[in-house]
C-alpha cells in the first residue's frame, strides 16, 4: 500500500485531506507541523509528501530543504498547498513537485498524487 505524508497544522484541513487520500486507497500519516513531520520520517517511509506552507516551528519550504537534505529522502515528491506564499514555492522546483494555492481542489490534489506515486 501506498503511503503520504500530510503535514498541516490546520485539523480540518489535515482530516479533508487524509480523508480523500484514505478513500482513495492510501495509507495516510499526519504530522501538525514540519518538526512532527521529521520525526516521522525518521520512523516511516512515505511514497510522498503534501505540505502546508505557512505552519509554526518549521514552515512547508523549511521542511522541504530539510528532507531534500537527507540522502535517503532527497527523491521523495513533496506537493506544497499554500495561500499568498504560493509564488514564492512555484520559483522552486528542486524543493516542490508540484503546488496547490488554497482554496485547492481535492479530486485534483489526489490526482496529482496518483500521477506522481501510481494508484493506491
Amino acid at each position: 500500500m501506498k503511503t503520504v505524508l500530510v503535514v498541516d497544522d490546520e485539523a480540518l484541513i489535515l482530516d479533508l485531506i487524509a480523508t480523500a487520500l484514505e478513500e482513495a486507497g492510501y495509507r495516510v500519516l499526519r504530522a501538525a507541523h514540519g518538526i512532527k513531520a521529521m520525526d516521522v520520517l525518521a520512523a516511516e517511509r512515505p511514497d510522498l509528501i503534501v505540505t502546508d506552507y505557512m505552519m509554526p516551528l518549521m514552515n512547508g519550504q523549511e521542511l522541504a530543504v530539510a528532507v531534500r537534505s537527507d540522502p535517503q529522502h532527497i527523491a521523495l515528491p513533496i506537493i506544497l498547498l499554500s495561500g499568498a506564499q504560493s509564488f514564492l514555492a512555484r520559483g522552486r522546483r528542486d524543493l516542490f513537485d508540484a503546488v496547490f494555492e488554497k482554496p485547492f481542489d481535492v479530486d485534483e490534489l489526489t490526482a496529482e498524487v496518483a500521477n506522481r506515486i501510481g494508484a493506491a
